[in-house]
């Protein structure tokens, strides 16, 4: 049954970019924190390897300016950072997507695009130029992509994490 829906495929460069699409080695602006009026400022240009978050259809379309990005992490990094990422529990309820602003994908065993598990950053989001983005992706060549029904999954656990809502005052618990 796993074969029958695999998780990835690899893109050539020309082809259009879509949601789910992997971006190795993304230049990413990041401001400072204060920016006076008419004044000239330093902005520093980090590398992020992201994911593309954008509607495909808008991507194709041309109906955006702004394509949304969002960083992913090899999850070997996460347990470097966290204790609980690192625990056989964390990475339980990080698979069952009970994590809060992350999402967790499979492995790629593609030829040329290895990978170990990757995790989504929803925390941090960037936004770079639709024809910025694709000029890059032009240069730098095939490309891994998300195939369906992954590609919707996360979508909807990115949703789910964009819309929380916290109330101000909660239904209290249930006792037991």
């Amino acid at each position: 049954m796993a074969s029958e829906y695999p998780w990835y495929e690899i893109v050539n460069c020309d082809g259009e970019l879509m949601q789910g699409d992997f971006i190795k080695g993304c230049p990413i602006i990041i401001l400072p924190s204060e920016i006076q009026e008419k004044e000239e400022f330093e902005a520093h240009i980090l590398k992020y390897d992201v994911i593309i978050m954008s509607q495909s259809c808008d991507l194709a379309n041309k109906k955006i300016n702004l394509v949304l990005l969002c960083p992913f992490w090899p999850l070997e990094d996460m347990e470097k950072k966290s204790a609980f990422f690192k625990s056989d529990e964390g990475k339980e309820q990080l698979r069952r997507g009970n994590v809060a602003g992350y999402h967790l994908l499979n492995k790629c065993e593609l030829k040329g695009f290895k990978m170990a598990y990757q995790v989504v950053d929803f925390r941090n989001i960037y936004s770079v130029s639709l024809n910025f983005l694709s000029d890059l992706t032009m240069k730098k060549g095939e490309r891994l992509r998300l195939l369906p029904p992954y590609r919707e999954h996360l979508s909807q656990s990115f949703a789910r994490f964009f819309m929380r809502v916290g109330l101000p005052v909660d239904i209290p618990a249930f006792k037991k």
